[in-house]
């Protein structure tokens, strides 16, 4: 099957949105990272690819692209829905938002690049399965001196510090990446921040109070099932995959490719 034949041939858009996104689509743009196709009956279809135009585009744009395709083969229509990402895990949160199991959009193993340590994955995880806690702000991607990803966000469940940066930065000569969270209690806080870079990322309040055991302990779990050559995000959910994740392509950095 071509990496984005959705099977819509004998199907309708079944609303404006879709039919927009629909047309606004550019498959020859876009490299597929990961994709799920439930069972039976194909009912469900979700990929998530870089935007290698994006590159050549205005600088800082999101270059992850998620997309969902839901079909409704009774009335023979469908929905198509777009979702632009600085950062895989945001992605696969708003994927997952939409019905897909986490596990069939991991990026682990073969050309993807790895999380550089348990921190990094711990956070990862935390986006990943955070529903609509977090509400983005702005994002910025560079590929360039430096190497980095941001995503800004307003964390509804904070009780202080309720500005959040996750800051994804990647060492393209080791293959790895690291992802951390900084709190701040403005917009305006962060700002600074990004454009001084005058001192460490400042910690949330959490991981040093009581709830910093809760990181610890889930930490350590992580660093266990690493250790042990289990997958740091677990493959579950009711829909059986109808195809295999896509194959290889140019080593891509965190959906950016070298």
């Amino acid at each position: 099957m071509n990496a984005f034949d959705f099977d819509l041939a004998d199907l309708v858009p079944a609303d404006e949105t879709s039919e927009e996104a629909m047309e606004a689509f550019r498959a020859g743009d876009l490299t597929v990272l990961s994709q799920h196709h439930t069972a039976p009956n194909g009912s469900h279809s979700f990929v998530l690819a870089h935007d290698r135009s994006v590159t050549w585009g205005v600088p800082g744009e999101p270059q992850l692209v998620a997309i969902a395709v839901a079909r409704d083969l009774s009335r023979s229509t469908f929905t198509f829905e777009t979702s632009r990402h600085a950062t895989a895990s945001f992605a696969q949160n708003w994927l997952a938002e939409r019905g897909c199991p986490l596990g069939r959009t991991a990026l682990r193993g073969g050309d993807h690049a790895e999380p550089a340590d348990d921190l990094t994955v711990q956070v990862e995880q935390q986006i990943q399965r955070s529903g609509t806690r977090y509400e983005v702000l702005d994002t910025c991607t560079s590929d360039h001196d430096p190497s980095e990803a941001w995503t800004l966000v307003r964390d509804s469940r904070a009780a202080q510090a309720p500005v959040r940066l996750f800051h994804e930065e990647w060492d393209h000569d080791a293959g790895t990446y690291t992802v951390r969270e900084g709190a701040f209690a403005d917009v305006g806080a962060a700002q600074t921040w990004l454009d001084e870079r005058s001192g460490p990322l400042p910690e949330p309040p959490e991981y040093s109070d009581h709830d910093g055991a809760v990181v610890r302990a889930r930490i350590a779990r992580i660093a266990l099932a690493r250790s042990a050559g289990a997958s740091a995000t677990p493959r579950t959910g009711l829909d059986a995959p109808r195809t295999t994740p896509a194959g290889p392509v140019r080593r891509p950095v965190r959906g950016r490719l070298l």
